[in-house]
């Protein structure tokens, strides 16, 4: 069972800003952003993180910049964890584009919303979801079947990798949360994924320590426990 870590930035100068940023280059952290990005390496301190991902954005890789210093990782950019490209959206005040009639179908229809100039948001799950199914298999041939994996990527993109992980059509992603340097971990195994924990920003994560399997018990199993887990 290898788990995956999804983080999303933390705040960018975009997000005060009210803009969709999109993949314009030079959109960075702002204060908060970078507290946020400070306080992840506490919060981790625990995880015996094996590897960490991020998107080629500035946000993210100045977000995993602390974590990946205090573990003497050197972060892989991966393209595919990219922020959608939004297109001719690009940069545009949300409040403007709400008024667009596509605006309602990247609400009630996302499957069908594709960006002027830029992509589908049904191709971008499939990129994202690609990208991290091929990280946790490297991570897990690399360091074992219970290696942890962190990926760094964007709200979209984040909710589009759970909407898969739950087996939820794309048009249930908007009713998925993801806040900035929020938490939320996938654990994948050879049948199915599961999903421990969504948006969380705090709390303990020593429970995401992978735990060595009971005798008689597969490593990495794709069982559910029957009942619901006793969290022990």
């Amino acid at each position: 069972m290898t788990t995956l870590i999804l983080l999303r930035h933390g705040r960018s100068t975009a997000n005060t800003a009210g803009v969709l940023a999109g993949r314009t280059p030079g959109v960075e952290l702002d204060e908060r952003g970078r507290e946020q990005a400070a306080k992840v390496v506490e919060r981790l301190a625990d995880l015996p993180i094996a590897s960490v991902v991020t998107s080629p954005m500035q946000r993210c890789r100045q977000t995993v910049a602390p974590l990946a210093s205090a573990r003497g990782l050197d972060p892989v950019v991966e393209d595919d964890l990219a922020e959608v490209d939004y297109g001719a959206w690009t940069g545009r005040a949300i409040a403007d584009l709400a008024k667009e009639d596509l605006w309602r179908v990247v609400q009630g229809h996302p499957s069908a919303a594709a960006f002027p100039e830029g992509e589908s948001l049904a191709g971008m799950q499939a990129r994202a979801v690609a990208a991290v199914r091929r990280h946790v298999a490297r991570v897990r041939d690399e360091h074992g079947p219970q290696a942890i994996l962190l990926a760094c990527s964007h709200g979209d993109v984040i909710k589009a990798i759970l909407a898969d992980a739950l087996a939820s059509h794309l048009d249930n992603f908007q009713r998925i949360v993801v806040d900035t340097c929020s938490v939320s971990v996938v654990s994948y195994t050879e049948l199915r994924p599961f999903v421990a924990r969504m948006n969380e920003q705090s709390g303990d994560v020593a429970g995401l320590i992978p735990k060595p399997p009971e005798e008689g018990e597969a490593a990495g199993s794709s069982d559910a426990v029957v009942g619901g887990s006793t969290n022990a």
